[in-house]
């Protein structure tokens, strides 16, 4: 029996509401420094603070199986509200950096019942083409991630306020259309207490340990990557004095276009299976990482331009695939406790290698700097097809 048509754009939509909170930061992220004169090293800081909430999140809720003892649709709402009220905090008038951090801390903390809780919810409908829905759901995360460069451009003359009101509005309504139109789904088996030893229960099985290794070889390129498209572009723009780009224009499309590689990979692997279609993507954004030197060096803006947009599109589709297989790969009971376990350990791996990139610009060319990020794909392609051969092909 199909779910209601109504659940999954309902979910999507929630998830990108809900999700904008991360991100709303980053769009007001100079008027903060200017407002309450911090110094431009807070700009780390504060971006970091958000992480760190997320991983701080997702390792306790993982710890107290929240997602798989309580009702998702709640634990999504509670915290959708929570993390909106945070948010809101970066408006008060008496501000610090200390304060700033806390508020912006833990509006990331609460995001941990908003990202990873949707995939639960989601896998709890579909048992059965979970690649295809999470596509969608992992889609509605990256438009939220390219949206503050979009904001750039759209917010110059708007009070800066507006755009944290808004997007605390957004989570406010997204929570309370999730709770109310989305129940707990039909495959949904809840635990009845805390599972204290289920962050390594999970890792016990072979298929599963190759699913999350091959999504932390992923996590190594993917927000690094993120983080680095306005400097990539910014690299190119200085070695060929000619050419002028709108930044924040560019970085939007070579993002935002990966959430619609993630729903054309959710469909692709309804044919050829996730494992395969993963790895694939996987393999392909490899390669972009061990051409970017020549494309930057040599390649005609077109061609830069079209070859960045190929990797924005490679560097995300496997995203949600990944996390279809770490579904399917862990017990119904323990279902939510394993994406958030995921998601906590591969957001941490983010933050390593942008730390990386950060310290080794310092000290090679940037035009080679990118070369790095190869590890993780190569790691995570040998953990996926060699780390455990019999793993779910489905």
């Amino acid at each position: 029996m199909n779910p209601p048509s109504r659940i999954l754009p309902i979910i999507v939509f929630s998830q990108f509401c809900c999700t904008s909170l991360w991100f709303a930061g980053n769009a007001v992220m100079p008027n903060l420094l200017l407002d309450f004169n911090l110094e431009p090293t807070a700009l780390g800081s504060l971006t970091s603070a958000v992480q760190f909430g997320f991983i701080i999140g997702t390792l306790v809720f993982a710890v107290l199986s929240i997602a798989d003892r309580f009702s998702p649709s709640k634990v999504f709402f509670f915290c959708a509200l929570i993390g909106a009220l945070f948010n809101l905090g970066a408006v008060w008038e008496e501000n610090t950096l200390g304060s700033l951090i806390g508020f912006r801390f833990a509006t990331g903390f609460f995001l941990a019942g908003i990202y990873p809780v949707g995939m639960k919810i989601a896998s709890d409908y579909y048992e059965k083409g979970l690649g295809k829905s999470l596509g969608f759901l992992v889609g509605a995360l990256v438009l939220g991630t390219a949206f503050p460069h979009l904001l750039k451009q759209l917010t110059q003359n708007v009070d800066w306020q507006l755009v944290i009101y808004i997007t605390s509005t957004l989570a406010i309504l997204g929570g309370i259309l999730l709770l109310t139109f989305v129940p707990d789904g039909p495959f949904q088996k809840r635990s009845q207490k805390p599972d204290f030893s289920a962050f390594f229960q999970v890792f016990k099985k072979k298929d599963f340990r190759a699913s999350a290794f091959g999504y932390f070889g992923h996590m190594w390129e993917l927000y690094a990557f993120w983080a680095f498209v306005p400097v990539i572009l910014l690299v190119y723009q200085e070695l060929h004095l000619n050419m002028e780009f709108n930044i924040p224009l560019l970085s939007f499309n070579i993002i935002g276009i990966g959430s619609l590689s993630c729903i054309i990979g959710g469909y692709i692997s309804e044919k050829y299976g996730a494992k395969k279609t993963a790895g694939t993507f996987l393999l392909l954004s490899g390669i972009c990482c061990l051409l970017s030197p020549l494309v930057i060096l040599y390649a005609p803006a077109i061609v830069f331009i079209i070859f960045l947009i190929f990797w924005g599109m490679a560097v995300i589709a496997d995203s949600p695939l990944f996390s279809t297989l770490v579904a399917q790969n862990a017990t119904s009971e323990q279902k939510g406790t394993a994406l958030t376990i995921v998601n906590s350990i591969g957001f941490s791996i983010t933050i390593v290698s942008i730390q990386l990139l950060n310290i080794l610009r310092l000290e090679i060319s940037p035009v080679f700097l990118y070369i790095i990020l190869v590890i993780g794909p190569a790691l995570g392609l040998w953990a996926l097809f060699y780390g455990k051969k019999s793993i779910n092909q489905t």
